[in-house]
């Protein structure tokens, strides 16, 4: 089965909006190789309103939106192709819906600032593109490790294959994808940010443990802290969002906790609604999910903050379990032994609420108990 990518022109592209159904829902290629060097940054000054809306993901409240200037963006593109121009892509294929902010960034602007064709796919299922090039970049969301690890055929395929990646915490499925692609042949660029700041932090992987994090060239921390202690990250930068009709604030400030590093790099401890404490002992809900994935066999899972009456903080264990398996299949003992600490519940359920980013919303439905 061969996908159907229908090619649509730049400047078509760009004039019906990066929300647009056929943008968003369908499958398309863009040919930014054919354009001259300048054409494509004039085609997107000229066609993208000065100002663009996008909305956060919800995953730890209502949806809000955000506004960011047309040149800012562009400016953040130019960044993100710089991180990943060293290996020379001939060409991008991006998994990541253009409506929000990262999509925009991955899908539409970073090939045309690279000037390399793009093919861009909005679902799990269907065939790969052929893209007649031997180095690309794949724009990722978590569910993309897993598709490339079912085509690791058309990865082999690549002299060179860069992932770029946003969103929720690394699955533990990029560790794999990178060990079963080779160093020599695959790395990870992983980007921290978010809707309200835009990129935020930068970091490069091909094997083992994930490397601290360096800010983006524009953006500096906007607050100063000892080396090892924990704090909120709040940084100063010229591409922070703003509501309608009100003034681009003079900082933001992330839920993520970390620390800072004495070569001004830093550490990523947490986010600040993903930090509990279990019985004295502080527990990441995402490095712990990280650790489940490792030893569950299961279609998707996530932990979820509780309050307990009895010690204050808890954590509960949501579970999508493998086609045609069930919990009796997974030994939960091993994995609760690994994670440290025994969920106060579990929960089976159809489906785990997500943004398109893959990261978990605030709000889960059709739990039931076991």
């Amino acid at each position: 089965m061969t996908e159907a990518y229908a090619e649509r022109e730049p400047r078509r592209l760009l004039e019906g909006g990066l929300s647009a159904p056929e943008t968003v829902d369908a499958s398309w290629h863009v040919r930014w190789d054919r354009l001259g060097p300048s054409e494509g940054e004039r085609l997107c000054r000229d066609l993208l309103p000065e100002q663009i809306d996008f909305s956060t993901s919800g995953t730890t409240g209502p949806s809000r939106t955000w506004r960011r200037l047309a040149h800012r963006v562009w400016d953040e593109a130019g960044m993100l192709a710089g991180f990943v121009a060293d290996d020379v892509p001939g060409a991008v294929v991006s998994f990541v819906p253009p409506a929000h902010l990262f999509g925009a960034l991955t899908s539409v602007l970073v090939p045309a600032h690279l000037g390399v064709p793009v093919w861009y796919r909005p679902a799990f299922v269907g065939a790969m593109p052929r893209v007649g090039r031997s180095r690309v970049v794949v724009m990722a969301t978590p569910w993309i490790f897993q598709l490339l690890l079912q085509h690791l055929d058309w990865v082999r395929g690549f002299e060179r294959i860069t992932v770029l990646y946003g969103g929720a915490m690394l699955p533990a499925t990029a560790g794999r994808f990178l060990r079963e692609a080779g160093p020599r042949r695959a790395r990870i660029v992983e980007v921290l940010g978010s809707t309200e700041a835009g990129g935020v932090g930068v970091r490069t992987w091909r094997e083992g443990e994930p490397p601290p994090w360096n800010l983006f060239p524009d953006v500096e921390f906007a607050e100063k802290s000892t080396v090892d202690e924990v704090v909120p990250l709040v940084v100063r930068s010229p591409r922070l969002a703003f509501r309608p009709g009100e003034a681009p604030p003079p900082v933001w400030e992330a839920d993520d906790r970390v620390t800072h590093l004495p070569d001004g790099r830093f550490l990523l401890v947490g986010r600040g609604g993903r930090l509990v404490k279990v019985n004295g002992r502080r527990i990441n809900l995402d490095e712990a999910e990280y650790t489940l994935r490792s030893v569950l066999d299961c279609e998707d899972l996530a932990l979820v903050p509780v309050h307990d009456e009895r010690i204050g903080e808890h954590v509960e264990l949501l579970l999508v379990p493998a086609a045609g398996t069930g919990v009796a299949d997974l030994d939960l003992a091993a994995a609760f032994a690994r994670l440290g600490v025994r969920p106060k519940k579990l929960h089976v359920v159809s489906r785990i609420e997500r943004s398109a980013l893959g990261k978990l919303r605030h709000d889960q439905v059709e739990v039931v108990t076991t």
